[in-house]
């Protein structure tokens, strides 16, 4: 990786860097759109004592879920929590600190990390324990709280193109949380379907431009489906 370069080949070297107590902020919402990858290497790094930003923690075994198995995520600020039953029973246990976070409230934290706006104030939350604490405000007639923005010291997302200088883009529902945590890392690394050369991708459909983007590896995915229902015959 050299200059605008910024493909590297290996998940090693895409997660260099990573040390324990950092703070991560991941994209994907459920299963869609998660850099499965990335997760992978985290997991096999046994990195410890990690604050993780994202809408849920995957399921028992798969995304997220993976790295509650031998205990290396310290505190989940997320929204969701109800499809993993390890996450479960390490919150009621007291093992793993949570922040509940509303969706919306959360990507907003992570868009104004990344535009460098310390804090910035929402109705949401207002007159429950999500507000408690916190500083209010009355604007058009309606009270608001103040919420802190977050930004972490690596952010990882998956997207479905990119060109060697991180231009990126999402395909459909994977846009979920990814383009507000990609501008959020310090080191933001990109996991992707297919990496193109620089002016391949039209400009116009680019989501994530590549200043926000250190680090692009092209993965494979399972692209697991979180539940399936069919119609029975």
């Amino acid at each position: 990786m050299s200059g605008f370069d910024k493909v590297v080949t290996s998940y090693e070297e895409a997660m260099a860097g990573l040390e324990d107590d950092m703070t991560i902020i991941a994209g994907g919402f459920g299963l869609c759109g998660i850099p499965e990858g990335l997760i992978a290497q985290i997991k096999k790094m046994g990195t410890r004592g990690l604050t993780v930003v994202s809408n849920n923690a995957g399921v028992d075994g798969f995304g997220l879920g993976i790295l509650l198995e031998d205990r290396q995520i310290k505190k989940m600020i997320s929204s969701y929590v109800g499809e993993n039953a390890l996450f479960e029973t390490q919150l009621l246990s007291g093992e793993l600190e949570v922040e509940l976070t509303p969706q919306g409230t959360l990507a907003e934290k992570m868009r104004a990390g990344g535009a460098g706006i310390p804090a910035f104030f929402t109705r949401t939350g207002y007159g429950t324990p999500i507000g408690e604490g916190k500083e209010v405000r009355e604007y058009n007639g309606h009270q608001h709280i103040l919420e802190e923005s977050i930004t972490g010291e690596f952010a990882i997302v998956r997207a479905w193109k990119a060109d060697r200088y991180g231009n990126l883009i999402y395909r459909h529902t994977a846009q979920n949380f990814n383009p507000m945590a990609a501008t959020a890392g310090k080191i933001t690394v990109a996991e992707v379907e297919e990496i193109v050369e620089p002016g391949e991708l039209d400009p116009a459909q680019i989501h994530t431009p590549g200043i926000y983007v250190n680090r692009v590896i092209q993965g494979t995915f399972e692209k697991r489906i979180e539940q399936r229902t069919v119609r029975q015959a």
